[in-house]
């Protein structure tokens, strides 16, 4: 794969997946090194001239009006990075970490920042080496940006903390001196040039969003193959019906799912059976639609801030002015990452209400109670439906909005904050919980269709039974259950039936 050139203003969200997870190797446009040594130059003719410019010759947040002394902006800088490194909890994953340092490479080669060539150059060598620092989950009130993980990741680049190299765990300077990448002394501004900006909230939001496309696509198919389990009236999928409603995302949606279901035996048209389905089959269209338009929002939002300049203070050249203003600040980010929790979570809740209709005797159209055929000895899939319950529950308090939260930190100079970091997080958590609930979903569904019978399943529904069942067989008698469920969610988190869809080209 051929080295991606970084200019500060093209990243896309696929670019920056081939970096994070296919580990494609970064490098600098020519434009972006000269912007970068302009902005250098400024800042060190500030210094040297002793301009009063916060972070640079002055200290930070309440201690802004503390002029440093020339002798001291060394120490400065690294008390900025040693100090703040105050995370705690798990480690963030590689690909969390990559992308937290492409992002921030890709905002600081936009030339506003004032760091030094030489920095960013071994900012890069940490990814293309794959030096990941250690750098703890929680901490970041997303304002003044993420400063407590931007921290860890500064700490590994100047040999301190700890950082993971070849798969192990060791010192920052020995991961940093195994690779061949060059230990920083930081100079003047260029502490507050790493550690301010909104890079790691956006790297968690950036992997959610690109992964929740993918298990969208997948719970449109999961959910039609549910619909062929219950025998679905097609006509509510009729689309005129869609067209009138002028909703992008359900007239997508609608069009997709009836590709899924082509050709299927299985289904019904109204009147058939039964003049109409429950919401959860009849309305699939409607709910999955508004979650594929938050989706469609959150990427153009996510694909914005990613070619963005989220530093304090700002550099300006041509002005020749340093403007301290609030670009760090993690709201943007925090309302949309809250939105994307909401549109996650409903594909849960959903979800959980098609499995429900399948394993309750009273709402699936003639199927055996909680899917087995000798009921009492055997409980079948009763607890996979609370399983599903419980996380669609869990869903329901993360998908509070993080963002309507602040605390006012350093003595009330930053008296209002984001919270952006934490819905980040918590989007990530409610997507990896809807992949659960659509892994039982899809467990259950082809199950359902076996005891039904099958007149023959839809071309895009065929892909989706065929590869459960080549995971797990069809339950005869009860069996330990979460096996059957991890083996699905892996199913589901390989993105083979996105492959195997591209190749029928049933695209969403």
């Amino acid at each position: 794969m051929e080295t991606l050139f970084l200019d500060g203003n093209s990243l896309t969200i696929e670019d920056f997946i081939t970096v994070t997870r296919g580990h494609r190797k970064v490098g600098l446009t020519e434009e972006s090194k000269s912007a970068v040594l302009k902005a250098r130059a400024l800042v060190d003719r500030f210094v040297k001239e002793h301009r009063v410019s916060y972070g640079i010759t002055t200290g930070f947040g309440k201690f802004c009006d503390v002029i440093i002394d020339d002798d001291e902006t060394e120490a400065l800088q690294r008390n900025l990075i040693t100090s703040h490194c105050c995370g705690v909890g798990e480690p963030f994953p590689e690909d969390i970490v990559r992308g937290i340092i492409l992002l921030r490479v890709n905002a600081l080669a936009k030339g506003y920042s004032g760091i030094r060539l030489e920095t960013l150059e071994s900012l890069i060598g940490m990814l293309n080496e794959n030096v990941i620092p250690y750098v703890p989950e929680k901490g970041s009130l997303g304002a003044s940006g993420d400063l407590a993980p931007l921290s860890h990741v500064a700490l590994t680049l100047i040999g301190e903390g700890e950082a993971y190299y070849e798969g192990k765990l060791m010192s920052g300077a020995e991961a940093m001196n195994k690779a061949g990448v060059p230990i920083i002394t930081l100079s003047s501004k260029e502490g507050l040039a790493l550690n301010n900006g909104t890079q790691v909230m956006t790297s968690v939001g950036c992997h959610t969003v690109y992964d929740s496309y993918n298990l969208i696509r997948q719970a449109n198919g999961i959910g039609m193959l549910s619909f062929e389990a219950l025998t679905g009236i097609t006509d509510a999928y009729y689309e005129g019906t869609h067209r009138i409603r002028n909703q992008a995302g359900q007239v997508a949606c609608a069009k997709n799912c009836l590709e899924l279901v082509d050709g299927s035996g299985n289904t019904t048209t109204q009147g058939e059976l039964r003049v109409q389905d429950a919401y959860s089959l009849r309305c699939l269209p409607q709910i999955h639609g508004a979650s594929l338009d938050c989706l469609n929002y959150v990427w153009s939002i996510v694909e914005r801030e990613i070619n963005a300049v989220t530093d304090n203070p700002i550099i300006f050249v041509d002005d020749e002015r340093v403007i301290s203003g609030g670009n760090f600040h993690g709201q943007p980010m925090a309302i949309t990452f809250d939105f994307l929790k909401v549109g996650l979570a409903e594909l849960a809740n959903v979800s959980e209400r098609r499995l429900e209709r399948m394993v309750n005797p009273a709402l699936s159209n003639g199927l055996p109670a909680f899917l087995t055929e000798k009921g009492g000895v055997n409980s079948g899939f009763m607890i996979v439906q609370y399983s599903a319950a419980s996380l669609v529950s869990e869903n329901k308090v993360l998908a509070h909005p993080a963002s309507v939260d602040s605390i006012p930190s350093s003595a009330n100079q930053e008296d209002h904050v984001s919270m952006g970091t934490i819905a980040a997080r918590q989007a990530r958590e409610i997507m990896e919980n809807v992949r659960k609930v659509l892994a039982m979903e899809l467990l259950t569904a082809c199950q359902a269709l076996d005891l039904r019978g099958n007149k023959g399943l839809g071309k895009g529904t065929q892909v989706f039974y065929d590869h459960t069942r080549r995971v797990v067989n069809r339950l005869e008698q009860d069996r330990i259950m979460y096996t059957d469920i991890n083996k699905v969610e892996e199913l589901i988190t390989s993105n083979d039936l996105i492959r195997a869809l591209d190749d029928l080209s049933i695209n969403l």
